[in-house]
């Protein structure tokens, strides 16, 4: 959770692009990130997969106003409003976007690729990305909450989550969590671009918590067992952090559909 969904750069960068504020290659150039490529299959109009540049300005002739992101889980449709074919992709995925004044959805499905014949070093292989443009159901997206309420529900949130990890004697001790913890505050360090212009400081300030409640829950499931020896009380830290890391993620939406919020106000 830490590292940035790639729906999330999408819907960032993509509503930068539809409100002109930034050109279409640099917007494309930010989506794809560290992946090789990205290409989108089954827009209307397209006979193929086309790229995204190509993809953001159909989408824009169809009426697409706004993109909203979803990160649903088993049993928690964040984001989503149908239909269900639409969902059990996103759920699969763990993750979608959503156009806002057409009803179209994108969903990712992501490759690795390197070239063919025997072992492959790491170092040789690169991630491919395609979004299968869907029909979706138009209607308000699940469980999304406002900005404001996505801040004040990630403060009681971190909160809960330190004193979880504390209890359970998981809560940054090791060299694994000492290195997650300085990788994150290099990151903020450099003052890397959040997301796309256009964005309101609020948002990036529930992004960033978010992304560090998300480091907190990824400690406690990654860094051995702490404190919590047996089976029933690794079943205890599950049930513990299951809402906090529910909190972290409406907050990631609710910071991601903020530009469209916005704009829709007016």
């Amino acid at each position: 959770m830490l590292s940035e969904p790639r729906s999330g750069r999408l819907a960032a960068w993509g509503n930068a692009q539809l409100a002109g504020l930034v050109a279409p290659d640099d917007a494309a150039h930010a989506i794809v990130g560290e992946d090789a490529v990205h290409r989108v299959e089954g827009i209307p109009g397209e006979t193929g997969p086309v790229g995204l540049t190509l993809a953001l300005g159909r989408l824009r002739a169809l009426g697409v106003r706004g993109l909203r992101v979803a990160l649903p889980a088993p049993g928690h449709p964040l984001g989503l409003s149908g239909p269900p074919e639409f969902n059990a992709r996103a759920i699969e995925a763990e993750e979608a976007v959503v156009c806002v004044g057409a009803a179209l959805g994108l969903v990712p499905e992501v490759y690795e690729a390197g070239p063919e014949g025997g072992a492959v070093p790491a170092d040789d292989m690169h991630t491919e990305v395609v979004w299968r443009c869907l029909p979706v159901r138009e209607g308000p997206p699940a469980d999304v909450p406002s900005l404001g309420e996505a801040e004040r529900e990630l403060a009681q949130a971190l909160r809960e989550a330190t004193e979880v990890l504390t209890r359970l004697d998981v809560a940054g001790s090791g060299p694994v969590a000492e290195a997650a913890v300085g990788a994150y505050r290099a990151r903020a360090e450099r003052g890397r671009e959040v997301l796309a212009p256009g964005y309101p400081p609020r948002a990036v300030r529930v992004l960033e918590l978010a992304q560090r409640v998300g480091l907190l829950i990824s400690l406690a499931y990654e860094n051995g067992h702490g404190g919590a020896v047996s089976a029933s009380e690794m079943g205890a830290r599950a049930v513990a952090l299951r809402p906090v890391e529910r909190t972290a993620r409406r907050a990631q939406v609710a910071a991601y559909d903020s530009f469209v919020e916005e704009r829709e106000r007016g």
